[in-house]
């Protein structure tokens, strides 16, 4: 049986909305609404990664988080490196610093293209 991912991103954006909206609405902080829509939403997402590896061969770079300690070790530490308050989602070696006299270069070349 070949999977559906169209089917399956219909179904979990649906899930999204009424999580959504039993989060909008809800009375405590046990709400059984929020807690099945939850429940709901995790479950559409699981089928919709199946079915988009299924399909396609491919899947989402999310988890779904069961709230296990086990799961705790296996997050990326996403931590302030540099102390500067703000994780940017990149590392000082993931990017390249553009260097003022590179700023410098290409300005001149602008101005050189003028009449």
């Amino acid at each position: 049986m070949t999977a559906d991912p169209r089917g399956a991103l219909n179904a979990l954006v649906t899930a999204f909305e009424r999580h959504l909206e039993a989060s909008a609405a809800k009375r405590g902080e046990e709400d059984p609404t929020v807690i099945a829509a939850y429940d709901d939403l995790a479950d559409a997402f699981a089928a919709y990664d199946d079915a988009l590896l299924q399909a396609y061969g491919e899947m989402t770079p999310l988890d779904i988080y069961d709230g296990d300690e086990d799961d705790d070790e296996e997050l990326d530490d996403h931590s302030d490196e540099d102390g500067d308050g703000v994780y940017s989602g990149f590392d000082d070696e993931d990017y390249e610093d553009v260097d003022e006299d590179d700023e410098d270069d290409e300005d001149e070349h602008k101005d050189d293209s003028r009449p």
